[in-house]
């Protein structure tokens, strides 16, 4: 689960979430589970003449399967970090894949 924790380490930075519907919301991460849920606090729509119904909105809780993209600032990124979480994930695929064919 490479990106459930990376993602935790997100939790107090500002993201902006898009939506498969095309709304887009900048907030602060609160949290965010095993299913890729999301609660993000402070929310502001990015346009909100297009989605008038969501103005009010302050604190919301985002269903995972219905999130499109999660956009990060590029200084909360360690691209390092992602790779290495990467390489280790697939380390015991790729090795039992070797040893099978032999």
């Amino acid at each position: 689960m490479i990106f459930l924790s990376f993602f935790k380490t997100l939790v107090g930075k500002e993201v902006a979430v898009e939506l498969k519907n095309d709304v887009v919301m900048t907030g602060i991460l609160h949290s965010v589970d095993q299913y890729l849920n999301v609660k993000l606090l402070n929310v502001q729509v990015v346009e909100p003449q297009k989605y008038p119904q969501l103005i009010a909105l302050s604190n919301c809780f985002i269903r995972g399967s219905v999130v499109r993209y999660i956009q990060i600032p590029p200084q909360h990124v360690d691209v390092q970090l992602l790779q290495d979480a990467a390489r280790q994930e697939n380390a015991p695929a790729s090795a039992a894949a070797t040893t099978s064919k032999a």
